[in-house]
């Protein structure tokens, strides 16, 4: 699968790390709508690592096949759930044509929240989020993710976007909050890592423009006051690396 969303789980009620696997694009271009749960087990008496990787079915208002898009972990009342928001798929079935059978359009901006424990989706609709995002970046603390980035196809544009959604897991139905935020970035595609026990963050690579890389790296920092950005100076980028047009 390529550009499929990827989601850390920590360890939790004695169950190991584990990582939550959703859609993706095949080689042969067909697009997936399957999550996937990969975990470890390092028992025995080798202590042989052993990776094992399992279906898990969804119901309810599942989300429809698609890459490029992000899921994140929120807590929130003693919860646990999953977000996924944006991402790419093929038109719909009854707008294709010949000439537009592998066209593909930014999937509606909903967000999907669904529990592990039951296998639970629900979809939800804010006025925020107004249009469809893909190759973002999603960035969750506690009960918060923030949404940065992405690019637009109906535009053909990476505006600057961040967003905050907000989620409270309630008894009955959860409670989703959006807040459009002045700070953001314009960039696709990039690569962000963790660098500590905090919510301290790297970008690099992405895009700017189809044709421009984004040289630049950032640094971000998420805490209970929100989410900061600060430029990171870049590193002495290889001649291969500053002349080509991909990463």
């Amino acid at each position: 699968l390529r550009c499929p969303a990827v989601c850390r789980l920590d360890p939790y009620d004695g169950l190991p790390e584990s990582y939550l696997i959703h859609g993706g694009r095949t080689p042969n271009n067909e697009i997936s709508s399957s999550l996937y749960m990969l975990t470890t087990d390092s028992r025995g008496c080798n202590r042989k690592l052993t990776l094992c990787c399992k279906e898990r079915e969804l119901v309810g208002e599942v989300p429809g096949a698609r890459y490029g898009h992000t899921m994140s972990m929120v807590q929130s009342r003693g919860k646990t759930a999953c977000v996924l928001f944006g991402g790419r798929s093929y038109m719909p079935a009854g707008e294709r044509t010949t000439e537009s059978w592998n066209s593909v359009v930014d999937c509606p901006p909903q967000v999907f929240l669904f529990d592990l424990e039951f296998g639970c989706s629900s979809a939800h609709t804010l006025p925020e989020l107004s249009d469809g995002q893909s190759f973002h970046l999603a960035l969750a603390r506690e009960d918060c993710v923030y949404f940065l980035g992405g690019h637009s196809l109906t535009s053909d544009s990476r505006p600057p976007r961040l967003f905050r959604l907000r989620v409270e897991l309630l008894q009955g139905s959860p409670l989703l909050s959006c807040d459009t935020l002045e700070t953001g970035i314009s960039i696709s595609s990039a690569i962000i890592t963790r660098t500590g026990p905090t919510h301290r963050y790297i970008i690099l690579g992405g895009y700017q423009s189809d044709s421009q890389k984004r040289m630049d790296c950032s640094t971000v920092i998420i805490n209970e006051k929100g989410i900061h950005l600060e430029p990171l100076e870049s590193p002495q980028w290889t001649p291969d690396i500053t002349h080509s047009r991909t990463w």
